[in-house]
């Protein structure tokens, strides 16, 4: 079979050489007796890369946002999210199903929460009317492609504080933000209660997340990981991958920035194509195209990309969006901005 450029998401890398050999030789047992050794050595490096006191591992980024807002709510407390978040879009509804916590939805005038938008939602008394706010949760790096300034969740995690509300961090690509932001991951982490991130997302690793914390909230959500059907055996196996994806390919996630800052600058050359290098922070580049036929010709790129072997996803919410990783070299992207100009000729005469 033909090999394609996938561009659709850095969820589509493939494990490395040297995961697949870890995995291979990976020390294994019982995880949920805690006697897995490849699984603990994952979960304090994971905690002790974000400088918090614990992490455990969990199947996908879903699961772990889940289990963080079963861990910190009760049942019926009101969550304080992004409308744009991934717990909002993408995560089929579970936290009605899971944690049974409503979510309160707000659409960021930035593309990130800010305390000013935030504190007005806050139920800062009881009432038989209102649910209690359970806690706030914030996206690092976010699903637009950008970042969360510091000093914003710095702000909203000490103000939420003095209102006891715990603040969760979906830090999926924390290490894109990290890498983005240049600052090490834990200065993000610190803003936060629980935190999760993906060892799939960009690092290659073939399955897997952690969720970390202080002792006490990763105790708890032990217990609830067992109680959603997350209590995996020998799962070192998988562990063994995720030591590599943190050890080794978080220095290397740089590279997918300058690759999607190169493909967005040869992206917005063309009239047609509406680019924003300015929200091009990490390794995801966003495209719209102008006119009254503009979904026309989204769905024409797309096509003609594919006919060139390039994969991405089809029109979403008003716009394409293209994914360099790990499995996307320096000769994939030459060859995708080569073939640019033949395509958008095309496209143009729509």
């Amino acid at each position: 079979m033909e090999r394609m450029i996938d561009l659709r998401s850095d969820t589509v890398t493939r494990p490395t050489p040297e995961m697949r050999k870890a995995m291979f030789e990976a020390e294994v047992g019982d995880d949920v007796l805690r006697e897995d050794p490849t699984v603990n050595r994952l979960e304090r490096l994971g905690a002790d890369m974000l400088g918090r006191e614990a992490s455990i591992l969990v199947p996908s980024g879903t699961f772990g946002n889940q289990l963080a807002l079963f861990s910190l709510c009760d049942r019926r407390d009101e969550v304080i999210l992004s409308e744009t978040s991934h717990i909002v879009q993408h995560e089929a509804g579970a936290a009605s199903v899971i944690s049974g916590t409503h979510l309160r939805t707000v659409m960021p005038e930035n593309g990130y929460l800010l305390w000013n938008e935030i504190e007005p939602r806050i139920r800062k008394a009881e009432d038989v009317h209102f649910p209690r706010t359970g806690c706030i949760a914030l996206e690092n790096a976010l699903s637009n492609g950008d970042v969360q300034p510091l000093e914003a969740a710095e702000e909203i995690s000490k103000k939420a504080g003095k209102w006891n509300v715990p603040v969760h961090l979906d830090g999926a690509r924390i290490f894109n933000a990290a890498a983005a932001l240049g600052v090490r991951p834990e200065k993000i982490a610190c803003h936060a209660d629980t935190v999760m991130f993906c060892l799939s997302k960009g690092l290659a690793a073939p399955v897997g997340s952690l969720l970390a914390g202080d002792r006490e909230v990763i105790g708890k959500a032990r217990y609830l990981r067992k109680v959603m059907g997350g209590g995996m055996r020998q799962a070192g196996i998988i562990a063994a991958a995720g030591i590599v994806a943190l050890e080794k390919m978080t220095r290397r996630i740089h590279e997918d920035h300058v690759h999607a800052k190169k493909l967005c600058e040869a992206l917005s050359r063309f009239d047609d194509i509406q680019v924003d290098p300015d929200k091009t922070r990490i390794n995801m580049v966003f495209v719209g195209f102008t006119g009254d036929n503009s979904c026309e010709k989204e769905e024409h790129f797309v096509r003609l990309l594919k006919g060139k072997g390039i994969l991405t996803y089809s029109p979403k919410y008003g716009g394409i969006r293209l994914v360099t990783h790990n499995d996307v070299t320096p000769e994939d992207l030459k060859y995708i901005i080569s073939v640019l100009p033949e395509i958008m000729e095309k496209v143009s005469h729509l």
